[in-house]
């Protein structure tokens, strides 16, 4: 299987939003603030839309590997990590120091972004 890493990580990716989502909705619920609550929740919606995006991009790779393709992937991997994982350890934990590291995963998150767009600006017409 082509790209066989980057699919099981996404996969991965999507059983862990599910789990984190339930979680929430389930136990979390009545336990947290409303505040900490709307994070965590942010958390999971990221990363869904990114689990997703993901998707897209491994099947756009594998009718069509083109360059930049890898880095978005990897830099929207490394964006949930640190952007969705701060956000459920500053809610699960209250560790304060977790919480710089939410707008680098951000940052993350918008380069990946940007890199599809550039492979997309990059690519042959057609391709």
């Amino acid at each position: 299987m082509h790209d066989r890493p980057w699919w099981l990580t996404t996969a991965l990716s999507g059983a862990l939003m599910v789990v984190f989502g339930a979680f929430g909705a389930h136990v979390l619920a009545n336990e947290l603030t409303p505040r900490a609550m709307a994070a965590f929740e942010t958390g999971v919606r990221y990363q869904a839309w990114h689990t997703l995006a993901m998707l897209g991009v491994l099947a756009w790779r594998a009718a069509v590997p083109l360059p930049g393709q890898r880095l978005v992937l990897a830099l929207w991997a490394g964006g949930m990590l640190l952007f969705c994982g701060s956000l459920y350890g500053l809610t699960l934990s209250g560790q304060s120091w977790l919480g710089p590291i939410t707008p680098l995963g951000g940052l993350l998150l918008i380069l990946g972004w940007l890199a599809l767009a550039i492979a997309v600006l990059r690519a042959r017409p057609g391709a």
